[in-house]
């Protein structure tokens, strides 16, 4: 099982990476369920198939591949960029900033940045939505590993060395347990951020309360 957390456990990370996507909200706000919806119209259309049938390549390439992007760039040759756009053009209205945990991700020692298998603008507009834009110091999407997803481990080391991240001296924060294995193999300090743990030998810790898992690292 995942351990509890203490201080100690994070003695000389340097760099804090934050996933985005029920990481930095919850999942209960379901942004997935616009972005999904999303994804299956821009597959209906881009394949020419029928909505059971985008369904079931939504799943089965995010499955796969570790994104439906992935897939559909592997598999049919789709160009990621509107992709990308189109997918993430969903509504943030009903996200709250969230002070408690701006200040406790703002509290931290070291950098913090964001990395998601999202976009970056994507990401963006969800840290302003949070109230946590001035919590970070940078933003990566999949963009920035050459469209190459979590949880493929080429993925975290491209985007890593373009950060200048040593991960040796990081933590990984991430909802899905996937994301997590090549961190740990990295020599990072890995946490499952859900609302049930998932033991696993990669997983380190889990919380199903970010803001106040980071308060108990002062």
């Amino acid at each position: 099982m995942p351990e509890p957390a203490a201080p100690a456990d994070f003695i000389g990370v340097e760099t804090w990476v934050f996933d985005l996507d029920n990481t930095l909200y919850p999942p209960a706000a379901r942004l997935f369920d616009q972005i999904e919806a999303r994804m299956t119209a821009y597959v209906m259309s881009t394949l020419g198939v029928a909505r059971h049938e985008a369904n079931r390549l939504r799943a089965d390439y995010w499955r796969l591949y570790g994104t439906t992007l992935a897939g559909l760039m592997h598999e049919h040759g789709v160009d990621p960029v509107p992709y990308l756009e189109d997918v993430h053009d969903i509504a943030l209205d009903h996200l709250a900033p969230d002070p408690a945990l701006a200040r406790a991700i703002g509290a931290l020692p070291g950098r913090r940045v964001v990395y998601t298998n999202g976009s970056a603008p994507y990401a963006r507009r969800v840290l302003e939505a949070r109230g946590l834009s001035g919590a970070f110091d940078a933003v990566f999407g999949v963009e920035h590993a050459g469209f190459r997803p979590k949880p493929d481990r080429r993925a975290f080391e491209t985007v890593f060395a373009a950060g200048g991240i040593d991960a040796a001296r990081a933590a990984m924060f991430e909802d899905d347990p996937r994301n997590l294995a090549a961190p740990h193999a990295m020599g990072m300090r890995t946490v499952h951020v859900a609302p049930r743990p998932d033991p696993a030998p990669h997983i380190h810790h889990h919380t199903d309360d970010l803001a106040a898992f980071l308060d108990r690292l002062r």
